[in-house]
């Protein structure tokens, strides 16, 4: 690998002189600089990446992260992970502003101009699947700061990588449970959070897909939108309950589990019905020891919190693409003996 001393001699001019043309501190003849950075490209120099961490530390980079409400209680766990990166990027002089808001996309398009104006680096962002938020995305790499996606993805944006499920095969896997674990003619409702959300969508999309073969004898009857909401859900819950009594399988795609779980309790139908959620939470874990969820899916929200911060920072760092695009969490099958 090339050498800034190597890259100097070439060129015919100083070290200190190489090092303010690759690291753009000026005060350097654009004829000098010109030739520096065709022999830089030649030679494919790579920069030391300790040495960039190490001058980045000294320009306190700044990152912001935008999560959905904490109501929903993977995002806890996704804070955490956030939280705990934030702390190891302190050393750095790194620091991480967040701002959790409802699946909506004006709350974010606004927490995203209220990170702009607090003069962020990169963001970190859980994205509605709108295109004012894709636009906005490609505005902001223009601008140059980055974006990372996480938890649920943008399509056909200027996102520098995603990190989260792979959602469709994690349909598919919580259809192939239901289908193992049912037998003769089922009846499936979907609690789903909203449709404006990819991940949400992508699920079902999978769940449906794996199904449709047994389609003579395994019935999707309805999907519902809950927002994440609990009350929302236990109330859409219940209503499902009692206008489709045929119903034996509930699939919850998203949020809401708890609130959902509740009103099949009350409703006296647990011990007829499959159900399979997502995420281990106190919640998730107390109705599956209750008999209540037959499984679960997780996603890894540790990772989903501290991997974005870890691509953003590097990237701003050292320049650097990511190698790869999609950074996929595990499709983590959580049952009563596993919990």
């Amino acid at each position: 690998m090339a050498t800034i001393k190597e890259i100097a001699a070439l060129a015919g001019v100083s070290r200190g002189t190489v090092d303010r043309v690759l690291n753009d501190r000026g005060c350097v003849n654009p004829n000098t600089a010109k030739k520096v950075k065709e022999i830089a490209k030649a030679l494919d120099y790579r920069p030391n990446k300790a040495g960039l961490v190490l001058a980045a530390s000294k320009k306190r980079i700044k990152l912001g992260v935008i999560l959905f409400s904490a109501e929903n209680p993977f995002f806890s766990d996704v804070l955490d992970g956030i939280n705990q990166k934030a702390g190891e990027l302190a050393e750095y002089n790194c620091s991480v502003l967040i701002k959790q808001i409802p699946i909506h996309t004006d709350a974010q398009l606004k927490a995203i101009d209220e990170l702009v104006a607090a003069k962020v680096s990169g963001i970190a962002l859980a994205p509605c699947n709108d295109n004012r938020i894709r636009t906005r995305i490609n505005e902001l790499y223009e601008q140059g700061i980055p974006v990372v996606t996480l938890n649920t993805d943008i399509e056909n944006s200027k996102r520098i990588a995603y990190v989260g499920s792979h959602y469709t095969k994690s349909g598919a896997t919580a259809a192939g449970l239901l289908r193992l674990m049912t037998n003769g003619e089922v009846f499936i409702g979907i609690l789903t959070g909203s449709s404006d959300i990819l991940c949400h969508t992508e699920r079902i999309a999978g769940f449906s897909n794996t199904l449709a073969p047994y389609a003579e004898h395994i019935h999707i009857v309805s999907v519902t939108e809950t927002h994440d909401d609990e009350i929302e859900s236990y109330e859409k819950t219940t209503r499902l309950l009692k206008e489709h009594p045929e119903m034996n399988a509930l699939y919850f795609a998203a949020g809401g589990v708890y609130g959902g779980c509740r009103a099949v309790s009350s409703s006296g139908l647990a011990h007829r019905l499959k159900i399979i959620a997502y995420d281990k939470a106190e919640t998730t874990e107390e109705f599956l020891r209750n008999g209540i969820l037959s499984a679960v899916i997780c996603q890894q929200p540790h990772i989903q919190g501290k991997k974005p911060l870890d691509i953003l920072f590097s990237y701003l760092t050292t320049g650097e693409l990511p190698q790869q695009e999609y950074h996929y969490t595990a499709v983590d099958i959580r049952i009563l003996e596993n919990i």
